[in-house]
C-alpha cells in the first residue's frame, strides 16, 4: 500500500487529525510552523459555562440561546488562552459548518471576533482578540478571569437524523487544567431518536463464473441506517486495496463494470441524500479480480477497505468496513476457504451469510470494532468521537479579517484533487 493510501485510510489519531474547513482567506501552514507551548503554560486554566437563556430546546433555523463562558487563571503568572469550542451531535450524520450558528461577545474580555469550522464529524467554534491573529490568543492576568457571552443556535439544515447537540469548551493549546473543560447539552425540537449508519461486507465467495477462482472474489457491501430522520447530504464510498494488480468491478443492471481509480482509491456511485431507516438496506455487489500477469508468488491475504463519508462539505469518513480474502498465484490450486474464528453473528435483521464464504469481513469505525461471523461483520457508526480532541493540538493560524484554519490530516476531497 502506498503512503498516500495509508494516510487516506487513517480514520482517527490522538495527535492532530483536523480537517481544514474554515472561512475564506484561510492560510494553511505545516504543523512544524507552530511551536509547542512552554511547560509552564500548560494545564492552569479552569473554564465554567453558565446556564443558557432563554431555557428550552433549539429548533432548526429558530431561536438561539446565550450563556456566559468564564475562564479563570488561579496561577500566580499571566496565562494565555486559545479558545476552542467543540460540538458533536447525538445521531448518525457528521456536522457541516453551517449546521450550528455561533457568536461571541466580550463581557470583561477585550473585543472579540469568532469563526466556525469542522473537524472529523464534529463542529468547531473559535474566537480571538479582534484584529489579531488567532495564534496570539487572550492573556488572562494572574489570579484573574475573563468572561464572554456565547450565543448558539441550529442552522436550518441541521440534519434530521441528529438530535441533541453537545458543546464542550477547551483550549487548542493544552492550557486547561484536568477536569476544567465543561460542556453543555442543547436539546433539539423536534426530539430525535438518534441512530447510526451500519455498513459491512458479506457473501465473500469465489466468482460465480468459475473462471480462475484463485484470482477472483465476489462480495456484497451493505448499508443500513437506524433511528429517526435521514442524511441530508449524499454519501460517498471509497474503496482501497492493499495489493496492486487487482481490478475492482461493480455489478450494474446485471453487467460487471470496472471501477476506475484515482489516487489509489475507487469511488462507488454515491448514495443519494435522503438515505435513512425508511430506505431499507442497500446492497452493492462487487468483485475483485487479480491480473493473470500478476507477480504474486504465494497465497496472499488481501484487504479491501471501504470508507464512507458525506459526499460534500465535511467529507471526513465516519464509517468503514473491511473484507479479507485470499489470492494465490496462477500456478497453484484455488485456496481453501478460511473461516473466521469469531462466533458472533449479524443482527437478526441482516440476511444470513453464505456458509460457503471463503473470506472474512471486518468492520472498524470511530475506534469501535465489532467482529462477527465467518463471512461478515457490522459496526454501529455515527458522529460520535473518541479522538483525543482535548489533548494538546498544534496552534491554529487565523488570518486577519475573521479567517480561521484547522490543522491536521488532509480532507478526502483535497486528497483526491
Amino acid at each position: 500500500m502506498s503512503a498516500r493510501t495509508a494516510t487516506r485510510r487513517t480514520l482517527r489519531s490522538a495527535a492532530a487529525t483536523a480537517v481544514v474547513a474554515a472561512v475564506a482567506g484561510t492560510v494553511l501552514m505545516p504543523l512544524s510552523a507552530y511551536a509547542a507551548p512552554a511547560a509552564e503554560n500548560l494545564h492552569a486554566l479552569k473554564i465554567t459555562m453558565g446556564a443558557p437563556a432563554p431555557s428550552g430546546p433549539l429548533t432548526r433555523g429558530g431561536a438561539t440561546e446565550t450563556f456566559e463562558l468564564t475562564v479563570a487563571n488561579p496561577s500566580d503568572k499571566p496565562h494565555s488562552y486559545h479558545p476552542w469550542m467543540i460540538g458533536k451531535p447525538a445521531g448518525a450524520s457528521p456536522l457541516q459548518q453551517t449546521d450550528v450558528t455561533f457568536k461571541v461577545e466580550g463581557v470583561t474580555a477585550p473585543a472579540t471576533e469568532s469563526s466556525i469550522g469542522q473537524q472529523d464529524g464534529e463542529w468547531q467554534g473559535m474566537f480571538r482578540p479582534a484584529g489579531k491573529a488567532g495564534s496570539e490568543g487572550f492573556e488572562i492576568p494572574a489570579g484573574g478571569k475573563l468572561t464572554w457571552k456565547v450565543t448558539i443556535g441550529l442552522g436550518k439544515n441541521y440534519p434530521t437524523n441528529n438530535g441533541d447537540f453537545e458543546l464542550r469548551a477547551t483550549s487548542y493549546q493544552n492550557e486547561v487544567a484536568e477536569g476544567g473543560s465543561p460542556s453543555l447539552t442543547f436539546k433539539t425540537d423536534p426530539s430525535v431518536k438518534a441512530g447510526t449508519l451500519e455498513t459491512w461486507f458479506d457473501q465473500i465467495n469465489p466468482c460465480q463464473d468459475k473462471t480462475g477462482e484463485y484470482q477472483c472474489r465476489e462480495m456484497d457491501l451493505r448499508y443500513r441506517a437506524t433511528g429517526d430522520g435521514e442524511f441530508n447530504t449524499a454519501l460517498a464510498t471509497y474503496l482501497d486495496l492493499d495489493l496492486e494488480g487487482v481490478q475492482l468491478q461493480i455489478q450494474t443492471d446485471g453487467q460487471w463494470k470496472d471501477l476506475s481509480a484515482k489516487d489509489g482509491s475507487h469511488r462507488l456511485p454515491d448514495i443519494a441524500k435522503g438515505f435513512g431507516k425508511a430506505s431499507g438496506e442497500r446492497k452493492v455487489h462487487l468483485r475483485a479480480k487479480l491480473d493473470p500477469k500478476s507477480a504474486l508468488k504465494k497465497e496472499t491475504t488481501v484487504t479491501l477497505n471501504a470508507q464512507i463519508g458525506l459526499a460534500e462539505g465535511n467529507t471526513y469518513p465516519f464509517a468503514s468496513a473491511e473484507a479479507k480474502f485470499q489470492f494465490a498465484p496462477a500456478t497453484t490450486t484455488s485456496p481453501a476457504p478460511t473461516p473466521s474464528k469469531s462466533a458472533t453473528t449479524q443482527p437478526s435483521t441482516s440476511p444470513s451469510p453464505s456458509a460457503s464464504s471463503s473470506a472474512t469481513a471486518v468492520v472498524a469505525a470511530n475506534n469501535n470494532t465489532k467482529a462477527t461471523g465467518a463471512t461478515g461483520s457490522l459496526a454501529n457508526t455515527g458522529a460520535d468521537s473518541n479522538t483525543g480532541l482535548y489533548s494538546g493540538l498544534a496552534a491554529v493560524l487565523v488570518a486577519l479579517g475573521g479567517a480561521a484554519a484547522w490543522l491536521g490530516a488532509r480532507r478526502r476531497r483535497a486528497a483526491r484533487g
